[in-house]
């Protein structure tokens, strides 16, 4: 596998791109719905509407076309904060390619800056949950049919 990290490059996320993100999502997350019995098309645009930050979101960019996007926000109390990856989604042609890992290294990146740990949470079924635990999340726990994960970060910001 060739490095695509050169070819990759994040794009803001405007109130305009709701439509094609809701297809990309649908893209990327229907075949793990549907091995749970949990895809609905109401119900995906419904939960990416909940979401919608274009703030905090960014497009993946692979040789300036979009194949993915994510959301990074911050959450909870003072004391408790932490950045909430949310919406890491890359089209299923994109897959495969370290696309996701370069997203990570990313996040990552803030997270230590700001010295906040990355909390997510990921279908059951998905095969998601081994990417995210061969980046280092530790599984902190399950409810219904999601297991939430945390990054804990190493380095506290200076």
């Amino acid at each position: 596998m060739t490095d695509v990290s050169s070819r990759l490059s994040l794009q803001p996320v405007v109130a305009g791109d709701f439509e094609e993100m809701l297809a990309l999502r649908i893209d990327a997350m229907r075949p793990s719905l549907e091995r749970v019995g949990r895809f609905d098309l109401a119900r995906s645009r419904e939960r990416l509407s909940a979401g919608f930050y274009p703030v905090y979101m960014q497009h993946i960019l692979l040789d300036g076309e979009r194949v993915g996007f994510y959301t990074l926000k911050p959450e909870g109390a003072e004391g408790e904060m932490a950045l909430r990856l949310d919406h890491l989604y890359l089209r299923s042609s994109a897959s495969g390619q370290g696309i996701g890992a370069w997203v990570l290294g990313q996040v990552f990146a803030q997270a230590r800056e700001r010295g906040l740990a990355v909390r997510l949470t990921a279908l059951k079924e998905s095969d998601a949950n081994r990417f995210y635990l061969r980046h280092g999340f530790v599984l902190q726990g399950e409810e219904g049919v999601d297991l939430h994960y945390e990054w804990p970060v190493t380095e506290p910001a200076t």
